[in-house]
């Protein structure tokens, strides 16, 4: 009997790296990518097409790009906040550009100048870009969207759930299949998780959901779990739980790629990620980070122990 399949998408190279003080050579964040690609990781968010003088840890995003040649089952994916980050992800040849918009106008004007109608219009005007573009031949990015900021945010503190749908619904109507909710600050709990996956659901029954959270509060595996149990079958994870936000005050990492899956084959559940490789794949990034066992999994390993 097969077991349910969960896509866990790693976004270690891009939300990983963003708010960790070192900042990784082109070569470094490349042989990142391809660790994790041997570990299993098939959709990888690699760059963020944003100004590096902001987020210096996001600099060189074009020479990651260039380094990865698009291939068959590999989906290599790049953040845009705006119209030119569109324009760099399509140059660069990305093979999907997720679009990041706010929850609230809080956070949406100072992570990007723009409040939550402003985000949609730009969202729409991308949006119309990539549609117009699909079969010319083109290469053109597929799309996909990212609300920031769902359970809480920083500055505006906590996000009714009707703001939610509403954002969710509008994104849906424009032809976008596929809308991450993500818990940027994590302050979500899993009885709102399911709450608002079954709004979100409601709101469009036709796109795919998928979820990101932080363990800021250590609450993000439990999080995770609610949201399967409510149906997603799409998460976000970092490897090591690297990750957080340059324009969220405290947030710290995602939930632990190898912490999730070893969750998830404890449940019965396959993401095809090899737990080894993860853990050791961990441990080097830690290492370049300067920072030593990161997640539960790399410091405690699997089970059962396999003797070496």
């Amino acid at each position: 009997m097969s077991r349910p399949f969960i896509e866990i998408v790693e976004v270690g190279p891009r939300d990983g790296l963003q708010n960790e003080k070192a900042v990784l050579s082109v070569e470094d964040k490349v042989d990142f990518i391809e660790r994790l690609e041997r570990a299993g990781a098939r959709r990888i968010e690699t760059v963020s097409f944003v100004n590096p003088a902001r987020v210096p840890q996001m600099a060189g995003a074009e020479e990651v790009s260039a380094a990865l040649p698009r291939r068959a089952g590999r989906a290599r994916i790049g953040l845009v906040l705006n119209l030119r980050g569109w324009d760099r992800a399509v140059e660069a040849g990305v093979d999907e550009a997720n679009v990041a918009l706010a929850a609230t106008d809080g956070f949406g004007t100072r992570n990007q100048g723009l409040t939550v109608a402003q985000q949609l219009d730009m969202l729409g005007q991308i949006a119309e870009r990539a549609h117009n573009s699909e079969g010319a031949g083109q290469g053109m990015p597929s799309l996909s969207a990212t609300i920031s900021v769902v359970w809480g945010c920083p500055f505006d503190g906590e996000v009714d759930e009707g703001q939610v749908t509403a954002m969710v619904r509008q994104i849906a109507s424009l032809g976008i299949r596929e809308i991450a909710l993500a818990d940027t600050i994590g302050v979500a709990d899993p009885w709102t998780v399911r709450r608002r996956v079954e709004a979100a659901k409601k709101a469009a029954p036709d796109a795919t959901l998928r979820l990101h959270f932080h363990d800021t509060r250590n609450t993000g595996l439990a999080n995770a779990y609610a949201g399967i149990e409510a149906g997603i079958t799409v998460l976000d994870a970092s490897c090591g739980g690297i990750g957080g936000c340059p324009f969220a005050p405290n947030a710290t990492g995602n939930i632990a790629t190898e912490d999730l899956v070893y969750m998830l084959d404890r449940g019965g559940f396959d993401t095809g990620y090899d737990l080894g490789a993860l853990i050791e794949t961990a441990h080097w990034i830690g290492g370049k980070l300067g920072k030593a066992r990161l997640s539960a999994l790399s410091r405690a390993g699997g089970f059962p122990v396999i003797a070496g």
